[in-house]
């Protein structure tokens, strides 16, 4: 089985997927570490250096190759793969997809906490971030609604929302 877990930054993807990676013993994978490893260099320099298009091509091939595996994975995505190509048809396809929902209130306090690694923010001001958030989130919540399951993550620890999963899970 591979449980995907998709959701804005912040939202508690890497996380959750550690806790709940540990809790069932399946076999932890996030994307976008992946995808550096492959090519050796960091998201944002993947960005500087080949271009966003390269970026999500790279992106929705080793999403692939990940879905076709054999093993149990938790599987946490990035905040705009949902978005792009056909990626949510085939998350949904291919495994259990948990939408890891948070305020904007809730994502901006977190957000604000890593703002200098997180190159999509780094530059804005603290007080421009809840509008870029929103922003996004309406674009991206089509996307993300999609998922088989959604959790509130307000308010909840890693080991509630792992908790929460494996119940709906039922394993």
């Amino acid at each position: 089985m591979i449980i995907s877990l998709l959701g804005y930054m912040g939202s508690g993807k890497s996380h959750i997927s550690k806790n709940l990676s540990q809790k069932i013993n399946f076999k932890l994978i996030d994307l976008d570490h992946q995808i550096s490893e492959e090519h050796q260099l960091s998201i944002p320099e993947i960005f500087e250096k080949r271009g966003e298009i390269y970026f999500r091509k790279e992106e929705k091939r080793i999403l692939e190759e990940l879905l076709n595996s054999e093993e149990n994975l938790v599987l946490s995505l990035g905040g705009g793969t949902p978005v792009y190509y056909e990626n949510m048809n085939i998350i949904n396809e291919k495994s259990k997809s948990f939408f890891l929902r948070a305020s904007v209130n809730t994502l901006t306090n977190r957000i604000l906490l890593q703002k200098n690694s997180r190159p999509l923010i780094s530059k804005l001001e603290d007080s421009d971030i809840p509008e870029f958030i929103a922003k996004h989130l309406f674009e991206r919540n089509p996307y993300y609604s999609k998922a088989h399951f959604t959790i509130d993550t307000d308010s909840k620890n890693a080991v509630e929302v792992s908790d929460e999963i494996t119940t709906l899970l039922q394993i």
